[in-house]
């Protein structure tokens, strides 16, 4: 599978919730800061966006919590390009920490490129990037089977 370089980040202690777990939020500010390098090392980086005024924005984003993580802990975000057409990228993530074996989480998000005028709109990303994408494409079926994919969310009657 193809897989961009980690996004490291240690816990802060203000992360951390009353169960000494880190606070559900945060995997999302996490998430957030690992697309922002996967940003930088495709071509959509600080230059791009202040030269074109083009970005991505998250269209949805769903997480799955699969083990704690504690204070002590230091986290490693994978990413994976799950698929890509000429305005966005489906992603997915695995969040890693050494204390345990397999991701302690995952993430997947579907991302839009965006010309931010008065009014945004969307944009088509960048022949360049859209083949920097395409190299790094994953089979997503590889991916489902490695890491907890999304799924509806509902209470099952009984």
């Amino acid at each position: 599978m193809n897989v961009l370089p980690l996004y490291r980040t240690k816990i802060l202690p203000e992360w951390i919730d009353y169960n000494g777990h880190l606070r559900d939020a945060y995997y999302s500010l996490i998430f957030s800061y690992a697309t922002d390098e996967m940003m930088d090392q495709i071509g959509l980086d600080e230059a791009y966006r202040t030269r074109t005024r083009c970005t991505l924005y998250s269209l949805e984003i769903h997480l799955h919590y699969l083990h704690e993580v504690k204070k002590t802990d230091a986290l490693s975000v994978q990413i994976y390009v799950l698929g890509v057409d000429h305005k966005c990228i489906h992603v997915g993530a695995a969040f890693l920490c050494d204390r345990v074996s397999g991701p302690v989480a995952t993430a997947e998000a579907m991302m839009l490129h965006v010309l931010q005028a008065e009014k945004p709109a969307s944009a088509a990303l960048p022949a360049p990037v859209q083949e920097k994408l395409a190299s790094l494409l994953t089979d997503a079926d590889s991916y489902l089977l490695k890491f907890p994919g999304s799924r509806k969310i509902e209470l099952r009657r009984r």
